[in-house]
């Protein structure tokens, strides 16, 4: 059940209740994967949902949009199939977004020495968990 909207956009809504079990979803990913040092979920229109990061939050959020769609049309063009993640490294870190479903993207930050691997793995999984709480949310919202 929505009770109390925060975010309209194009008619859609997203409740208190979703954005809390959405940001207990990050809390356990930051456990799971301890070279995190930043997360961020915001809707594929750039709308920040959540996140833990101290600054830039909304341009992040902007950004995440953005990159989410050109590296959606990058996958179409190179023909290789549907995006799971898009990684930019740099000489201070890592940047991981990663579409969670049709409505949501996730954000993740890491240092220079994570795991890639487990960045990688626990990104898209919970990424997977993301977009299934939100379908939930909307089919329930819609019965």
């Amino acid at each position: 059940m929505i009770t109390r909207t925060w975010l309209k956009r194009a008619g859609k809504a997203i409740s208190m209740d979703l954005r809390r079990e959405i940001q207990e979803e990050l809390v356990l990913l930051r456990t799971r994967a301890p070279e995190i040092t930043g997360v961020l979920t915001c809707t594929v229109d750039g709308m920040l949902v959540t996140t833990d990061m101290a600054a830039n939050t909304e341009q992040t959020a902007a950004l995440t949009s953005a990159l989410l769609s050109m590296s959606r049309r990058m996958t179409d063009l190179a023909r290789v199939g549907h995006l799971q993640e898009t990684l930019i490294s740099g000489t201070r870190g890592h940047t991981a977004s990663y579409a969670a479903g049709p409505k949501l993207v996730l954000t993740v930050l890491a240092g220079p020495g994570a795991n890639l691997g487990l960045l990688r793995i626990e990104g898209r999984k919970t990424a997977a968990k993301l977009a299934a709480i939100v379908e939930r949310e909307y089919r329930e919202h819609r019965e």
